[in-house]
This record gives C-alpha cells, structure tokens and sequence, in this order.
C-alpha cells in the first residue's frame, strides 16, 4: 500500500473514531430520539454517555418533533445513536443542579448553540 493510501485510511479511521464518541443533542434534527428529547425538554438536559448535560430548550417538545419531521420531508439525513446513549446511569436521582445550560433554540443557524467542547 502506497504511503498517501496509509495516511488517508488512518485519518478516515481517526475521524470515525471521533465521531463516536461526539455527544449528540436529542432534539437535533439529524439525531432526533423521540424519548430522550421529550425528557430533555421536561428535564432540561439530556444523559449522554452516563454524562448529564444541562440544556435550556426555547420551545415545547412538539416544536422538535414537527421540525424533525419537516427536516426527512425534505430529505435531511438521520443518523441513529448507539442503543443506551440517553440512558441516565444507574447511580443518578436526577438531574444536574447546575444551572449552566446551552440554550437551545431551533434547528439551522437558529439552534446550532451547544455546549463547549464540541
């Protein structure tokens, strides 16, 4: 295998790798769960990896749930998330009491705030 071959595989592999462990917002049109961004909304947050991470959702859950839906209309791509992502860890009572949230408000340009680190 050519050197160049080597080096292009071992980038796409990097950023495979990296892209699985990048936490997803459950209310993000591309990565919308049902469930989880119905908690988020209720919650204010959302679990991720064992991780809770405080979010402040601008609209009621029905706002990401037809703007999800108005995104496959238009032949948006949806990528799935690993069985358990959004699952609360077993020791957790509930959530965060921060109060340090990214503030969420639609999809696009609109909402693309999130949390630093990403």
């Amino acid at each position: 295998m050519k050197k160049s071959a080597k080096v292009t595989l071992t980038v796409v592999a990097a950023m495979g790798i990296a892209s699985c462990s990048r936490r997803r917002d459950p209310c993000e049109a591309a990565y919308f769960n049902e469930f989880a961004c119905e908690e988020a909304v209720r919650s204010g947050g959302y679990y991720w990896g064992g991780t809770w991470y405080p979010m402040v959702y601008r609209y009621p859950y029905p706002y990401y749930f037809d703007s999800y839906h108005t995104y496959v209309s238009r032949g948006g791509r949806v990528y799935g998330t690993p069985t358990g992502s959004y699952s609360r860890p077993a020791n957790a009572s509930g959530s965060s009491s921060s109060s340090s949230g990214t503030v969420r408000g639609g999809f696009g340009s609109t909402g693309a705030g999130h949390a630093s680190g990403e």
